[in-house]
């Protein structure tokens, strides 16, 4: 580490300048320009260049030469920063590692290609439709997969997905791009590629299987058949917390490494990847560089989704109403950090075993990752979207817990929760910015029902049937009111009492 480093000495971050770097960072050691790109990635954000593009980069070193290169691509006008940024830099940017005890950074070479779609779709296309691609993944987040949670039907009536039916040369939604490009292979007699979801939604592969061949079929469907018969579909879990990168994040970069970097990536030193084996047109063989594949991605999705994703939830809403900015302050809060133990307790029945898994020994990591201090993550990322993120992954350990006739206590107090943040404004009556395709209608519900969760159950597209429980929506009614009446750090501290 440099921590005298300069801002004015700091090196702008390409390929020209890799030799010039710092010693302790580590850069790319094979030949970037002889990499072909068998995988094109839609969604390159943080995540996934903390953690896929992160194991391509590992195995690169070990298969110089290789035809498992990444080519990204950005859908969005959201994504122009990052089309800018990695522009700017030949695609390379800096990782780094936070733990507790050290920071380690690393220039990563594995995108070697970046697409901007709303600059040109048909070159989207053209690549997406090339034999050279192989495996497309994903990263579109929970909303972006046009998935009715309430039906587990396809969205057809979606403006992105009505605008992609009728525009399929100029399509501006994943499905658009996707059928556009597996229509052309068909037509080409080339082989379709595999589809890779790397989302957090259980059987994110079933899913993306799904809606793909549901708007495909609606396109046309004899090809809708042709992918349903022929296009892999691999499930996957994977895991790195990776917030969202912020100007003391690239000022940091700057000042302990001497790099000059748009847009780098801050993850925490934990890294997992579980995989199907089951891909169409090949894959690297990455359990070389720690990827876990198996016939069975159920455990281990199960038990990340409702261990890891729904107690970050539970942090969130909690967090947020008591006035903490950052995880690891509201994890310092023993009340929350307690809650969120119990609540990793009564979800812990509904999982499977997972191979090679200490469920005990996992949810006490948990704890500790979620605290890590170096990482900074902020609570409004966890609360981001909600609408998609709750109900695909508490509501369905809910349901089952309501069969076993078991407790709910803390999977309808995050439910409550969520409903009281809603309203937008915390204990200390401060304003809450909900960032949610839904804040409209959510917000109204909230505000007009108040401590009466009736008009939010309302929403049949994220409850379904759930509110036909008594037993559901009169734990949810009492921590309602008692988050309402009381605080959240009163209704915790009664809730856990009545506990201990």
């Amino acid at each position: 580490m440099n921590p005298n480093i300069k801002t004015e000495s700091a090196i702008k971050l390409n390929e020209a300048s890799l030799a010039r770097l710092a010693s302790d960072v580590r850069i790319p050691q094979y030949d970037r320009h002889q990499i072909k790109n068998g995988i094109i990635h839609i969604g390159v954000g943080g995540f996934h260049r903390a953690h896929q593009a992160l194991y391509l980069d590992d195995y690169l070193h070990q298969h110089p030469n290789s035809d498992w290169g990444i080519c990204g691509v950005g859908l969005l006008e959201f994504d122009q920063r990052m089309r800018d940024a990695l522009k700017s830099q030949d695609c390379l940017y800096t990782l780094v590692e936070r733990s507790p005890e050290s920071d380690n950074a690393r220039v990563i070479g594995s995108i070697t290609q970046y697409l901007f779609a709303p600059e040109n779709r048909q070159a989207v296309i053209d690549t997406l439709a090339h034999p050279q691609c192989r495996i497309v993944t994903l990263t579109i987040t929970e909303g972006g997969y046009y998935y009715i949670e309430g039906s587990g039907e396809f969205d057809v009536n979606h403006p992105t997905i009505q605008h992609d039916l009728q525009h399929p040369d100029q399509p501006i939604g994943v499905y658009g791009f996707l059928t556009a490009a597996l229509d052309q292979r068909r037509q080409q007699g080339v082989a379709p590629f595999t589809v890779l979801s790397c989302d957090n939604l259980q059987g994110n592969g079933n899913i993306v299987k799904k809606m793909l061949t549901a708007f495909a079929e609606l396109h046309d469907p004899e090809l809708g058949r042709w992918i349903a018969d022929h296009v892999a579909f691999p499930n996957c879990m994977v895991d790195r917390i990776t917030p969202a990168t912020t100007a003391a994040d690239i000022e940091m970069v700057r000042n302990q490494f001497g790099i000059e970097d748009a847009f780098p990536v801050v993850a925490e030193p934990f890294l997992q990847w579980v995989i199907e084996d089951n891909f169409c047109a090949g894959r690297p063989e990455l359990e070389a560089v720690g990827v876990q594949f198996t016939n069975d991605v159920h455990p281990y999705e199960m038990m990340k989704i409702r261990l890891l994703n729904a107690s970050h939830l539970l942090i969130g809403y909690l967090g947020t109403l008591m006035g903490y900015s950052y995880v690891h302050e509201a994890m310092a809060d023993q009340l929350i950090r307690q809650a969120v133990e119990q609540l990793m307790e009564e979800v812990t029945s509904t999982l499977q075993p997972v191979p090679g898994i200490d469920l005990d020994t996992y949810k006490k990591t948990l704890i500790e990752r979620f605290a890590n201090p170096k990482i900074r993550d902020q609570l409004p990322r966890l609360c981001f979207n909600s609408s998609a993120k709750l109900p695909k992954w508490v509501l369905s350990p809910l349901r089952e817990k309501l069969q076993q006739g078991e407790s709910i206590d803390y999977l309808s107090l995050m439910i409550a929760s969520w409903f009281r943040y809603l309203n937008g404004l915390d204990d200390q009556k401060k304003p809450i910015s909900i960032d949610d395709p839904m804040a409209d209608a959510l917000t109204q519900c909230a505000q007009a029902g108040g401590s009466d969760p009736s008009s939010l159950f309302g929403l049949s597209e994220l409850f379904g049937d759930l509110p036909q429980s008594s037993r559901f929506v009169e734990a949810v009614t009492h921590h309602l009111r008692n988050l309402y009446d009381l605080g959240a750090k009163e209704t915790l501290i009664g809730l856990l009492q009545v506990h201990q």
